[in-house]
């Protein structure tokens, strides 16, 4: 099947939580592409879409509310990101609403690229900054 990603450790974000967030956000969509290629139920594409939408607000809230509560300077950046994929997302399920047909898989894999692009150059700047405020916890902690 061709599209089909696998979470790898190299999208690691050194927060559990975040990267099973990934993990499952990489299955919803290797589920719609799928369900695209065997022409399964409109609806039922229509449902994971929305699924993949509300999922999506609910990972990078958590992704956001970590990186704010640490202070990270690049948050506003980072958040615009979050909200573009989230419109695309919304855009793609506008596109479907009259017609599944209207979906082309295309669409689908430039999101997930998306995605994983995100993964890859954005999310990954973030992981010094919250090393080094887990090593300054664990000093005070000690104290």
């Amino acid at each position: 099947m061709t599209n089909i990603i696998e979470w790898d450790k190299k999208y690691s974000v050194d927060v559990p939580e975040l990267d099973e967030c990934q993990k499952q956000l990489m299955d919803m969509f290797n589920t719609l592409i799928e369900m695209k290629t065997s022409k399964a139920d409109a609806k039922d594409v229509a449902n994971l879409i929305t699924e993949i939408n509300e999922f999506s607000k609910i990972f990078f809230s958590k992704e956001e509310k970590l990186l704010g509560s640490k202070g990270y300077p690049d948050l506003d950046i980072h958040s615009k990101a979050h909200r573009r994929f989230i419109k695309k997302a919304l855009g793609l399920r506008r596109e479907i609403a009259e017609d599944v047909d209207n979906l082309a898989i295309e669409d689908i894999v430039e999101l997930q690229n998306w995605l994983i692009t995100h993964f890859e150059s954005t999310d990954i700047m973030f992981i010094p900054f919250l090393r080094l405020h887990r090593y300054v916890d664990e000093c005070e902690n000690k104290k």
